[in-house]
């Protein structure tokens, strides 16, 4: 991929909002794939514009590019998720995306109300905002959807400057 200097592969799950990528991170067996699906499930509104769309479920590559990182699929599971009680299904993927987000799957109390300093979590020498989710309340693929934009907002407004 281009001039990529590493590749690591991690267990997670990636869903992206047009080019940009939240990775959900826990142990098997937290609500990865779950979490995943529900925000592939969200309808576009005002709030959220685009459909989210899989990058990768179960295991992620992710590669770093000069100062930025990437995720993707193993081809292998390319626009596949496992649905527990149903199986592996197919749905609407893209087969890269920035990574800009990671996603640690928390017990409800750990969730901080208000996180300050936002923490970070490092891959291959690069840091991203890290966002902490209780995954099976009714609101986590919105705050999960909320925070990606916000994200990707924020990079926008950098590059204006």
């Amino acid at each position: 991929m281009g001039d990529a200097t590493d590749t690591h592969t991690l267990h997670g799950t990636a869903v992206a909002l047009g080019a940009a990528a939240a990775l959900i991170l826990g142990p098997s067996g937290s609500g990865k794939s779950d979490l995943a699906l529900r925000c592939l499930a969200l309808a576009p509104t005002p709030m959220l514009p685009q459909p989210p769309v899989l990058v990768a479920d179960d295991r992620v590559f992710i590669e770093r590019t000069g100062h930025r990182l990437r995720v993707r699929a193993p081809a292998t599971i390319l626009g596949q998720i496992e649905v527990r009680g149903l199986g592996i299904i197919t749905v609407p993927h893209r087969p890269a995306a920035d990574l800009v987000l990671a996603v640690e799957l928390v017990a409800r109390q750990a969730v901080e109300r208000l996180p300050d300093p936002i923490p970070s979590w490092e891959c291959q020498g690069i840091g991203i905002p890290l966002l902490r989710l209780a995954p099976f309340e009714a609101s986590t693929p919105v705050k999960l959807m909320l925070a990606l934009m916000q994200v990707v907002q924020g990079l926008a407004n950098q590059q204006e400057t």
